[in-house]
């Protein structure tokens, strides 16, 4: 399934601020979309599909190649730490009252998504170098293989530890604690408040705080446990990769070549999933997702009359 249509309607939905989530949020989601589609248009689109089905084109000469590969890498961790940003701001926003103001903030989250896609950027410039052509015709270096200094070069070594370790590890690590973290402190605040409006009101009445609280903990535990789960797969591939030295693979039927795709599927399936997730949980998403849908059928009826 193309995602590209779902990721460019959540941006231009989230971007019209009218979904009722504070500037803030809205701003770390647009992010989060923008890299997701970044993913689907590297990964899916430029590496793959066109790899594919035009293997001598321009995209196949090594510099090109080599690019396309650090920019696959740039986005999907640039997906990752955003969603890391978007779970400690609203850890942030719930347990930390005395930071809230000055770190819930359009401006904040401007600058940090900006930080997340530079940093993202830079960490992957090294993995141009990785590469090599994987032969050469007419003087022109056609396609890419990895090195083999990349798995016994100690330096390269280290740099294969920190780049997994920084993505995804850490980012699991955190999402998790972060989400624990302002679970708890949810739990305990609502448990203060049922017991206090217990004695002035029924039971039977709507609290309008609790229905947002709820719905804070349903927004933040999908996005977040989705991300985690989706890169689980790949992560125990790494693990088991590095640990039991193993670079290649028998066949298609490979157990280990078949984890390896599974888990880059996987990967590539979390950059649609948000757009779900908004659909599922946000009512006044799907209003603006309905509205849209319906807006060149009332521009269609307006210009006839």
């Amino acid at each position: 399934m193309d995602a590209r249509p779902g990721n460019i309607m959540a941006i231009v939905i989230l971007s019209r601020g009218k979904c009722g989530l504070s500037k803030g949020i809205t701003c770390y989601l647009v992010g989060m979309s923008v890299a997701d589609l970044l993913v689907v248009l590297t990964s899916v689109m430029l590496n793959r599909i066109i790899a594919v089905y035009f293997p001598d084109s321009f995209l196949s000469i090594t510099p090109v190649c080599a690019l396309k590969s650090s920019l696959v890498y740039a986005a999907k961790d640039s997906s990752v730490w955003l969603t890391v940003a978007f779970t400690f701001d609203r850890y942030v926003a719930i347990c930390c009252q005395k930071l809230k103001h000055k770190y819930c903030s359009k401006q904040t989250a401007r600058g940090v998504v900006g930080t997340v896609y530079l940093l993202n950027c830079l960490r992957n410039i090294p993995l141009y170098f990785v590469l090599e052509p994987l032969y050469i015709s007419n003087n022109i270096p056609w396609y890419c293989k990895v090195k083999s200094s990349f798995y016994t070069a100690l330096l390269w070594i280290a740099f294969s530890h920190f780049t997994y370790i920084f993505t995804p590890l850490v980012p699991l690590i955190l999402i998790l604690l972060f989400n624990a973290l302002t679970v708890r402190s949810i739990l305990v605040a609502s448990r203060a408040r049922i017991a206090l409006r217990s004695k002035k009101y029924s039971e039977d009445e709507n609290d309008p705080e609790m229905e947002n609280r709820r719905k804070s903990i349903i927004l933040l535990l999908s996005i977040s446990g989705s991300s985690v789960l989706l890169w689980m797969t790949f992560t125990v591939h790494y693990l088991y990769f590095r640990t039991a030295n193993t670079y290649s693979y028998i066949g298609y039927n490979d157990p280990l070549y078949i984890l390896e795709e599974t888990g880059y599927l996987l990967l590539l399936l979390s950059c649609c999933t948000n757009t779900c997730i908004y659909a599922v949980i946000q009512n006044k998403f799907r209003e603006e997702f309905k509205y849209l849908l319906k807006y060149p059928l009332r521009l269609f009826f307006k210009l006839l009359k």
